[in-house]
């Protein structure tokens, strides 16, 4: 943070505090009650004895979240997989200041390593923050953290808008897993109109008929991560079988069996690989947004396992897809269901818009706090 331009002095991290790395815990050694153990990424169980009696900033110092801060509760024991910032000069740094400062970026040049990125003692030397006055610090943590704790009130609003979708298709449908409402049941392949996509051939990559096709990393839950979409060769009969049609539903075939989402025409003319079943729902049976939370709750509960076969990795084949057996309840209430879903995801659009504004007015606030500007 050092070339930031800044009214107030630049003071290296390892003048304000002392950075240290404590013996670890062996996981024998925890207690189910007693002092918080934090490790990597905060508290990991629990322990007979503390080595910080006061809250002190931590920071991860190896693996992908290498360089995360934490906030340790007083009398808590902190272990070597964190770097903990001892000793703080409180009369010159307020705590909550601190955190907010190296939140700001400035831990990045620290990392190093690829394979295994970490942060050392003497990786921490290259730190250091703008220093104002205590008063000004003060100032600065409040109003980032009003910031913040408005950021988390709505992700807060979307995990519940999440939780009460769970809850809606228990009311309506029972838990699939232990069927108490005893709808009728049918084989998926009777249900809907299945097909595995097109085998990927590295010689097919170029061609004539390039097309954009989906794999199974483009298939998260509900949703399709398309950042990154490859295309393949497909001749008018490949374009034939393997086009995907607006409400059918992609399903993993392996990498997580089971897991899915609904297309919905986000690109115009798209296609994909064997690695994914394609579900057409039967109109008069099956509504795709009943079907994609139904296979949700098998695969949290286990009750996808009986048509998962294992081997080196496990696989849905589509003949075990087909084959499984699912309730089949009244469409019209399937069709409610899809109704009230509807309505959470416009609130939920409503909200992502909402956080997606406060993020960019907490990284406005960001840049102008350590700059003297705010």
């Amino acid at each position: 943070m050092s070339a930031v331009s800044t009214p107030w002095p630049i003071v290296p991290l390892h003048e304000i505090c002392h950075p240290k790395q404590w013996p670890t815990i062996s996981q024998t050694a925890f207690l189910a009650e007693g002092y918080p153990v934090y490790g990597a990424n905060g508290v990991i169980g629990y322990y007979s004895e503390f080595n910080h009696e006061k809250p002190t900033v931590l920071i991860t110092c190896r693996g992908a979240t290498c360089g995360t801060i934490n906030l340790c509760a007083p009398k808590s024991y902190v272990t070597g997989n964190a770097m903990a910032l001892d000793d703080l000069d409180e009369t010159r740094v307020e705590l909550r200041y601190l955190v907010r400062a190296l939140q700001n970026g400035s831990l990045r040049k620290a990392i190093s390593g690829t394979a295994q990125p970490q942060i050392t003692r003497e990786g921490l030397t290259v730190i250091s923050i703008p220093l104002p006055p205590l008063a000004e610090q003060r100032r600065i943590a409040e109003v980032l953290d009003r910031a913040e704790a408005l950021r988390a009130k709505r992700r807060a609003a979307l995990a519940q808008l999440d939780t009460l979708t769970q809850s809606i298709f228990l009311d309506l449908f029972g838990d699939p897993t232990s069927a108490p409402k005893r709808w009728p049941e049918r084989p998926f392949g009777e249900v809907c109109q299945t097909r595995l996509g097109k085998m990927l051939d590295q010689k097919q990559r170029t061609g004539n008929h390039l097309r954009p096709y989906l794999r199974n990393a483009n298939v998260q839950w509900f949703r399709f991560d398309l950042s990154e979409v490859f295309e393949m060769d497909f001749d008018a009969d490949d374009r034939e079988r393997f086009i995907i049609r607006n409400g059918d539903l992609l399903i993993c075939e392996g990498g997580e069996p089971g897991r899915c989402a609904i297309w919905r025409g986000e690109i115009a003319e798209c296609y994909y690989q064997k690695a994914l079943h394609c579900a057409r729902p039967h109109a008069t049976l099956a509504n795709p947004d009943y079907l994609s939370w139904l296979l949700w709750f098998l695969v949290r509960r286990g009750g996808l396992s009986d048509h998962v076969t294992s081997a080196t990795i496990a696989h849905l084949t589509g003949e075990k897809l087909a084959a499984m057996r699912i309730a089949v309840p009244p469409l019209g209430l399937q069709l409610e269901f899809a109704r009230l879903l509807a309505k959470l995801e416009r609130l939920k659009t409503k909200q992502r818009a909402s956080l997606i504004e406060l993020d960019s007015l907490f990284a406005v606030l960001q840049h102008r706090a350590f700059r003297g500007e705010m």
